[in-house]
């Protein structure tokens, strides 16, 4: 005798919609737990900063260096003549070699974090090879005399769970940004101008470079500084930004 089978259309359309957006779900969920977070702070586990807060109108310029000794000072004098403290991040190697640079930047009141001592991606690195390169960084930059450095921004931005973990047993502060022109690329210093200032908005970490790589960001920090001071906006440094987005939690907490 023949069976016959009766086949539910709409529940078999309903199935093939699920399992795709399961899948994406799934993906969605592995990236946010593994890669780089967007939110500082959480109860349950360390993440990074990306982003201030969004109620308070002020934004921070930082700077990552981690070879070269020629384009520091043209960026040193634009946020001289502008009077703008930024945050910069330098890799324990790059200080090492240039302890003159450094102390240059402090005169100026930047304020100074790490990016690691060699400038190597921490996601490509064994846990214990992280430690020892935090730790190395850490040594490097209190030798030269800089004992409070707790601002870490890991090598090109690489981050997971692992690095976010031992970065906060190392007692470090992991800094990301929500503002990225690719400086680096040299793509043109209205190209630089316009990414940033048409993304610019409370809270927002920007992602610049000196580096020797950097051709066009010093003259477009000329028409991004007066703009942003335009606009109402306060620049700050990190630390300025960290403590604004603690002070927010504490009045929610409270």
């Amino acid at each position: 005798m023949k069976q016959l089978y009766i086949i539910d259309i709409k529940k078999e359309k309903k199935l093939f919609l699920l399992v795709p957006i399961a899948f994406f779900v799934a993906l969605f969920l592995f990236l946010e737990t593994n890669y780089t977070p967007t939110v500082f702070s959480n109860q349950d586990a360390p993440k990074a900063l990306s982003a201030g807060d969004s109620e308070h109108s002020s934004i921070s310029l930082t700077f990552n260096i981690h070879y070269g000794n020629e384009k520091l000072d043209p960026i040193l004098e634009e946020l001289r003549q502008n009077d703008v403290r930024a945050t910069f991040f330098l890799s324990g190697e790059w200080a090492e070699r240039h302890p003159d640079l450094l102390e240059k930047i402090a005169e100026d009141k930047h304020e100074i974090g790490m990016l690691g001592y060699q400038y190597k991606s921490y996601v490509e690195q064994d846990t214990e090879a992280i430690r020892r390169d935090m730790l190395k960084a850490k040594d490097t930059f209190r030798k030269l005399g800089f004992e409070d450095v707790y601002l870490l921004r890991p090598p090109n931005g690489h981050i997971n769970k692992d690095v976010l973990s031992i970065a906060e047993n190392q007692g470090f502060k992991v800094i990301h940004w929500s503002i990225n022109p690719n400086d680096w690329e040299n793509p043109g210093t209205d190209v630089i101008k316009e990414h940033v200032l048409s993304n610019a908005s409370n809270g927002d970490i920007v992602l610049l470079h000196a580096s020797d790589a950097v051709k066009q960001t010093d003259k477009a920090l000329s028409t991004i500084i007066p703009e942003i001071k335009q606009r109402g906006m306060e620049l700050t440094t990190i630390s300025e930004m960290i403590t604004q987005a603690e002070s927010k939690q504490e009045e929610l907490t409270n």
